[in-house]
């Protein structure tokens, strides 16, 4: 079944550690409870500010930089996410646009690409060893 990665964006106060309200984290909780009991949620976390966060460089095949937050050069800062699992992204956004938000807020949905969607440069052999993988992390 087709999975699709919800991206909740921050703003001033996320990139400040402001906690939502309390009522907000109650609707939100209940909100995550009617995905997973529908068995849509696969994953869903807040994000700490970028102030803890570090990027990584591949400055070459061999160099690496390490860059530590903030990020404030990033027009848009993701504040926490969503995993979900639905038969199509037109499912998905039905999920999504009963999330209890408002405010001008934009969620964006993208569908997380599958080894189908990889063509043929990802050949058998890259495949069964993806499989292996993915069945080892399932444990």
């Amino acid at each position: 079944m087709p999975k699709f990665m919800v991206f909740m964006p921050g703003n001033a106060d996320s990139e400040a550690g402001v906690m939502p309200p309390t009522d907000l984290f109650e609707v939100m909780s209940a909100y995550n409870d009617q995905l997973a009991k529908a068995g849509v949620l696969l994953a869903a976390e807040g994000l700490k500010p970028t102030s803890a966060a570090a990027k990584v460089r591949f400055d070459d095949t061999e160099r690496r930089t390490v860059i530590d937050g903030p990020f404030t050069e990033a027009k848009e800062i993701v504040a926490g996410y969503w995993l979900l699992e639905a038969s199509s992204l037109q499912e998905a956004l039905e999920w999504v646009k009963r999330a209890p938000l408002g405010g001008g807020l934009t969620l964006e949905v993208r569908p997380v690409a599958s080894m189908d969607d990889l063509g043929p440069e990802f050949t058998p052999e890259l495949r069964e060893a993806e499989q292996e993988l993915r069945s080892r992390l399932d444990q």
